[in-house]
C-alpha cells in the first residue's frame, strides 16, 4: 500500500494532480483546497490513502495528517466515498470538520457538492466523538459543553441575525469558552457578537 508520495507536480485538473516520483507519475485525487495551492514542477508531499476495488486502485492524497485523519473518519459513514470525503475538506479545513460534527452543525457539512441534509445530518451523528484523531488547531474553539438548549437557543439568535450556521457555532463555543458553562443565554449572545466583531 501506499502511504505517502513526494516528488514533483507534473499536472493539476479540476479534482486531482499527477505526481511525478522519480519518473513515475501517480495520478492522486485531492480536494480543490490542496489542488488550488499547487504548481506545475513544485515540490510536494502527500499523506496518501490508498483504496484498492475490483476494478481500480485509487489514490487520494492529503497535505497534513489531520486532513487525513479528517478524511478516514469521513469515509467510515455510509454514503460518503472518497470523493465525496474530498468535497467536503474542498469547503471545510479538518478543523472546521471536526467543528461542525461536535456542535451538530450539519448545514455547514451539507455546503459541501454531493452532500445532502440527510447525508450531513448522518455524519454529523455518526461522527459525533469519534474526531478524536483530527488534530484541532490552537485557534479553534473546544466542542460546547454548556447546556444544549442555551447552545441551540444562542445559535439560532445568531443565525436569525445574518451568521452562517458555522459562524454562529464558532463564536458561540468561543463565548462559552471565556464564559463558563451555565452562563445565561443573553450573555453567550453579547459575548459572541463581540467576538464575532473583532
Amino acid at each position: 500500500m501506499i502511504a505517502r508520495l513526494k516528488g514533483l507536480v507534473d499536472n493539476v485538473s479540476a479534482d486531482a494532480l499527477i505526481v511525478d516520483v522519480n519518473g513515475v507519475g501517480y495520478l492522486v485525487q485531492a480536494s480543490t483546497r490542496t489542488l488550488s495551492s499547487l504548481s506545475v514542477g513544485q515540490p510536494v508531499a502527500l499523506h496518501i490513502e490508498t483504496q484498492v476495488r475490483e476494478d481500480a486502485i485509487t489514490l487520494f492524497g492529503c497535505v497534513s495528517e489531520s486532513e487525513l485523519a479528517a478524511f478516514r473518519a469521513l469515509i467510515t459513514v455510509q454514503g460518503v466515498g472518497g470523493r465525496v470525503a474530498l468535497n467536503i475538506l474542498s469547503v471545510l479545513t479538518p478543523d472546521q470538520v471536526a467543528h461542525a460534527v461536535a456542535a451538530g452543525d450539519s448545514a455547514s457539512l451539507a455546503r459541501a457538492n454531493g452532500v445532502g441534509p440527510k447525508l450531513a445530518a448522518r455524519i454529523a451523528n455518526e461522527l459525533k466523538g469519534k474526531m478524536g484523531g483530527v488534530a484541532v488547531s490552537a485557534g479553534a474553539p473546544l466542542p460546547v459543553t454548556a447546556g444544549a438548549r442555551v447552545v441551540e437557543d444562542a445559535v439560532s439568535a445568531l443565525a436569525a441575525l445574518g451568521f452562517r450556521p458555522m459562524d454562529a457555532s464558532r463564536a458561540v463555543s468561543e463565548a462559552l469558552a471565556e464564559l463558563g458553562d451555565g452562563a445565561a443565554l443573553n450573555d453567550v449572545v453579547r459575548v459572541a457578537l463581540k467576538k464575532s466583531a473583532r
